[in-house]
């Protein structure tokens, strides 16, 4: 009885290690260490107007080497709308702040837009995808390179880069800190840690891990200060032990928590669950802005105008051709009636009410997206009379339930 009461505690505690959240900023800093002092002078441009609301450009740059790597849209877009809220306070289980930390919650007025303009003036949703030989990536930055199996950055003056794909070990996600190499600067995140819906696992599948490490993009430290009782260097965050991890309750007092409310678990900057961590203070908002100004790292951003497509001076941004490890779908799969094709594409599946709701895409070899529609029962046909005759390439579904045919329009 012993030795299954402490096989089950064993159990217990490896189950909890694995649901633990863990960053990669602190020890990315530790190999990658750089002076991240303000200058004294000023970078140019304009400063910060107060209670302006900073826009940040972002393109997501989504690495796969599966299918199921290769998030889709819908998961890209509502972890945008997650860094809206979260920066914002317009996230609603801000109301679980206890009363006496809610004075400390701050609209940060900043906020995040899918880039609309990419280098060379094409105009871009702000998503690219690669495909990649390397099935998981260690936080050394070789997915910031595409000589190294990843993607170059975009320039990191007018956009954030933030780099979607599969992370080795526990790793959920790091960031560059302001004042780093110019060509490594943004954030990584495992791509099933983004977002809210679509391939996000619990405990953190409400889209924090990303508004935990862009708040390290912008000059935030652990509330603890990464040390015993540590120091993050602002004035409204209570001092605590270290980190916080699952969904502690208040008050959660620490060995120097300097009064009965001790920790301040909930804030974005702990490690708390997704569900359970849900505000920044004041003074991290003073923080953040800082980097915006005259002096600050990120003081060109506010020069950047390409969250709007009408600065666009060129076509749509050439984009790669889709993967899929399905090279023909096999017996009982989904097929298509005929192809080539001349006036409609019609599906032949065992069972067409299962493609309902799966959204179909059409693509050149290029990678302009033609068509976009959502099925709503799997009889409708899909009318591709409009398109000149050539190659094309017909998505259905998304992730793991993907599959991808080569059309011959005649």
């Amino acid at each position: 009885m012993r030795y299954l009461t402490g096989l089950l505690i064993g159990i217990f505690n490896f189950l909890a290690l694995q649901a633990q959240r863990n960053c990669g900023t602190v020890e990315y800093l530790k190999t990658h260490p750089f002076v991240a002092s303000q200058n004294i002078t000023e970078r140019g441009g304009r400063d910060t107007i107060i209670n302006e609301i900073i826009t940040i450009p972002v393109v997501i740059h989504v690495l796969y080497n599966n299918p199921a790597q290769n998030i889709s849209d819908a998961q890209i877009l509502s972890q945008i709308d997650v860094l809206n809220k979260d920066y914002r306070a317009l996230n609603q289980d801000k109301a679980g702040t206890p009363f006496v930390f809610q004075k400390l919650i701050a609209d940060c007025r900043i906020s995040f837009c899918l880039a609309k303009v990419a280098p060379g003036g094409y105009s871009t949703n702000g998503i690219i995808r690669k495909y990649t030989n390397v099935s998981s990536f260690l936080p050394n930055d070789d997915m910031k390179f595409s000589a190294r199996g990843g993607a170059d950055a975009w320039d990191t003056k007018k956009y954030l880069n933030i780099w979607v794909c599969s992370m080795q070990g526990r790793i959920l996600g790091y960031a560059a800190m302001p004042g780093g190499p110019e060509n490594s600067d943004g954030v990584v995140i495992n791509y099933d840690v983004f977002g809210n819906r679509g391939s996000v696992r619990s405990p953190f599948d409400k889209g924090r891990t990303t508004t935990h490490e862009v708040g390290h993009w912008l000059g935030l430290k652990h509330l603890w200060g990464d040390s015993d009782c540590g120091d993050d260097g602002i004035d409204d965050t209570p001092q605590q032990y270290g980190y916080n991890y699952g969904c502690p309750s208040f008050p959660r007092k620490s060995l120097c928590s300097t009064d009965e409310n001790g920790d301040l678990f909930m804030n974005f900057m702990d490690f708390a669950n997704d569900a359970c961590m849900f505000m920044f203070t004041q003074g991290q908002k003073i923080k953040m802005r800082s980097v915006f100004s005259k002096t600050g790292f990120r003081n060109a951003m506010l020069q950047s105008f390409t969250c709007d497509s009408a600065n666009a001076s060129a076509g749509p941004l050439p984009q790669e051709t889709p993967r899929t490890t399905v090279a023909e779908p096999i017996p009982e799969m989904l097929r298509l009636k005929l192809n080539p094709v001349s006036n409609f594409i019609e599906f032949i599946y065992k069972e067409k009410s299962l493609l309902a709701g799966k959204q179909v895409q059409i693509f050149t070899t290029t990678g302009a997206r033609l068509y976009h529609a959502i099925l709503q029962t799997g009889n409708e046909k899909i009318n591709v009379n409009y398109l000149p005759s050539g190659i094309y390439l017909l998505v259905v579904g998304d992730g793991a339930d993907r599959n991808i045919f080569k059309v011959v329009k005649i």
